[in-house]
């Protein structure tokens, strides 16, 4: 059987429970407070600072993997893609043409899926809007005269060697648009 409660007394203060109780409750709330605020801050914080993008880098074209319909394919083509900011980026693109004319065109813009003007010469879109759509996986809506010409979808693999763009949707002259593009990372 257990006997009377036993009146306990902080060991370095000599004081009573009840008051040990109340400095302690009011260090606890401090100290949650004080945890609240750092958290809080830290997911502010974190929400400041850039996250490094999968697809950053310099990425090079496997003609020999991809497909392009309608053809033909591009004799080679290379994508920069680096951080412009916290939430954004820039793209560069430079290739040659299947016809051997050089392509070289850009945006740099907030991946917000907020319309970016073009730079350079893209035959099916003068903007592009950009939204992120898991980690690894970005979508990029292009544009001509207000009107969406071709959508890609760019996924990096989960070992961050290959970037691989499925393209779909109708050029800007009016030809249906299945293309897959597989890039190898350079850098």
């Amino acid at each position: 059987m257990l006997g009377p409660p036993v009146k306990l007394r902080d060991a370095f203060t000599g004081e009573g429970q009840e008051a040990v109780m109340k400095k302690g409750t009011r260090w606890g709330r401090f100290g949650l407070s004080a945890a609240l605020a750092v958290i809080v801050g830290g997911v502010a914080a974190t929400a400041q600072t850039p996250v490094k993008d999968p697809a950053h880098g310099v990425w090079t074209l496997n003609v020999a993997k991809s497909t392009f319909s309608p053809g033909p394919a591009p004799k080679s083509g290379t994508v920069r893609i680096e951080a412009a900011g916290p939430l954004a980026r820039k793209v560069s693109v430079e290739g040659v043409g299947p016809d051997g004319a050089a392509v070289k065109w850009g945006y740099s813009g907030n991946v917000d899926g907020k319309d970016i003007p073009i730079t350079g010469t893209n035959p099916d879109a003068e903007a592009v809007s950009i939204k992120r759509v898991a980690r690894r996986v970005v979508e990029t809506t292009f544009k001509r005269g207000g009107k969406v010409t071709v959508v890609n979808t760019s996924t990096v693999s989960p070992d961050g060697k290959t970037l691989t763009v499925v393209t779909a949707g109708t050029s800007a002259g009016g030809e249906k648009v299945a293309n897959t593009q597989v890039f190898d990372r350079k850098e």
